[in-house]
């Protein structure tokens, strides 16, 4: 299939009529939405509680995440090959299924469970990802740039909640395996949401097949975009609440501040797309959002607690960073290519190497945190 900048035509071309009516899409893809980060979300508050509890290095703690993002990437990958037998709407029902057990599965407080379990929720979120960006292609490609971002939102309000209340239900549930493994709970009531949403679009229909865009230009420029973004965001998911412990944080104050950050994502997720949609500006606020990122990631490691008013305006313009970073780079992928099959094989490209580039992040901070004994270095690896 070849590919090239979808042109004008392409990109006002009225895609054939969904059987599913748009409100009920956006309903079914806000749910599913809202579990891919939460049992990523939930690993960083208790990492040391864990550390401790396993008796593993820094290095060791950083990989569970590690593995679980490049298990994203392989999902990523493989996702536009997963949906043909199928159908998209129903693979993506089944790979949010697979968050569901993978979370179920870390009940098992032994090290090998937990990078087990955290692989299979990593493969699961990668493969859904890409669905649901194939899923609003296809059904909602008028308001694909505002759907990304609401998508996007869902996922960051989920990763909000979690953050907050994995302290506490650690200790209310009696142990650190049981506050990762309950969020199966809302994975699993998603899908049973979801499942007769999708059982309505016919198996037979077909929506083609692409081959990922390797001779592509501006699917290379997107995959690079999304896998700095990346970065940013897994490395700082992973290490921002045990940073402020080591600097004398209780776990929960720096919880909170964790939250903070998932929660400042949410108006740069809503806002930067649907302007950059709306006016064709995608390099301005692009641009824009990574420069945030950069001051705030500098500002946390030359002066991380300001006087009077805290870390709080660096974790701000963080979250701004990585939160617009993301649904940039997925909307400016669905608007410009001309179908659900072009910009899926677009979309797993950029996630697939995005992630697995971004899954290094957790275990290369890791590592130098072991290495050098402080964070100065492994804060340096995310400029």
């Amino acid at each position: 299939m070849s590919y090239r900048a979808a042109g004008d035509h392409d990109r006002t071309a009225t895609p054939r009529r969904s059987p599913l009516s748009p409100a009920l899409v956006l309903v079914g893809v806000l749910l599913l939405a809202a579990n891919l980060r939460t049992p990523l979300a939930g690993y960083p508050p208790l990492l040391e509680t864990a550390r401790a509890y396993l008796g593993i290095s820094s290095g060791a703690a950083g990989f569970v995440q590690a593995s679980a993002v490049m298990m994203m990437g392989v999902g990523s990958f493989l996702a536009p090959r997963l949906a043909g037998p199928l159908g998209w709407e129903r693979a993506l029902g089944v790979a949010v299924g697979v968050v569901g057990a993978g979370s179920v599965a870390r009940l098992i407080p032994v090290f090998p469970a937990l990078i087990a379990s955290s692989m299979l929720v990593g493969f699961g979120i990668g493969v859904a990802g890409v669905l649901i960006a194939g899923v609003i292609k296809h059904h909602l490609a008028d308001r694909a740039g505002t759907v990304t971002g609401g998508y996007v939102v869902s996922m960051m309000i989920g990763a909000t909640v979690t953050s907050v209340v994995a302290v506490p239900l650690a200790t209310v549930l009696g142990g650190w395996s049981f506050s990762l493994a309950v969020w199966a709970v809302p994975a699993l009531l998603a899908v049973a949401v979801w499942w007769p949403v999708a059982r309505r679009v016919p198996r037979t229909e077909d929506r083609g097949s692409a081959a990922l865009p390797w001779r592509t230009e501006f699917a290379w420029l997107a995959t690079c975009f999304m896998a700095t973004t990346s970065v940013q965001f897994w490395g700082w998911l992973t290490w921002l609440s045990p940073y402020y412990q080591h600097l004398g944080w209780p776990s929960q104050h720096a919880a909170l501040l964790q939250a903070l950050w998932s929660v400042a994502q949410i108006p740069a997720a809503l806002l930067f797309p649907a302007l950059a949609e709306r006016r064709r500006k995608w390099a301005f606020w692009s641009l824009l959002s990574v420069l945030c990122g950069l001051a705030g990631t500098a500002g946390a490691l030359l002066l991380p607690e300001p006087p009077v008013v805290g870390p709080w305006g660096w974790v701000v313009l963080m979250a701004i960073g990585v939160g617009a970073g993301f649904p940039l780079g997925l909307s400016v992928i669905a608007w410009h290519f001309p179908d659900a099959a072009s910009a899926g094989a677009a979309s797993g490209m950029a996630m697939g190497f995005g992630y697995l580039l971004a899954g290094l992040a957790p275990l290369l901070m890791g590592l130098l945190l072991d290495l050098t004994g402080g964070y100065p270095v492994p804060l340096t690896l995310l400029l």
